[in-house]
């Protein structure tokens, strides 16, 4: 369940930051802030439902998907396939992220 709602929140933060910068960068029409905000508090909501004891915890875990994820839309969307380095830098964000989440703490 963590995996997907992180995966969900990276989609709608990706999407809502891509939106604001076609306005912003690509002299779109001002129409695109209306998705990309409402994309933006969808990510929020999507990130509040991490099962985490501390915010912060679930914050810095996502960071590690949302690179890799941006990434992905790099890939997908804007048509830059990544190179290694962005392919080995995914993955040790990926397996921090992990440690973040997931290491052993002690009571």
């Amino acid at each position: 369940m963590t995996i997907g709602l992180f995966a969900l929140a990276a989609l709608a933060e990706i999407a809502g930051c891509f939106a604001f910068w076609t306005w912003a960068r690509a002299d779109k029409s001002a129409l695109w802030l209306v998705p990309g905000a409402l994309s933006l508090a969808l990510f929020a909501f999507l990130l509040t439902r991490i099962d985490s004891a501390f915010a912060g915890r679930a914050f810095a875990a996502y960071g590690g998907v949302y690179i890799t994820a941006s990434l992905g839309w790099m890939w997908a969307v804007e048509g830059a396939r990544p190179d290694r380095w962005d392919v080995i830098g995914g993955a040790v964000c990926l397996a921090g992220a992990a440690l973040i989440l997931w290491g052993p703490r002690g009571g």
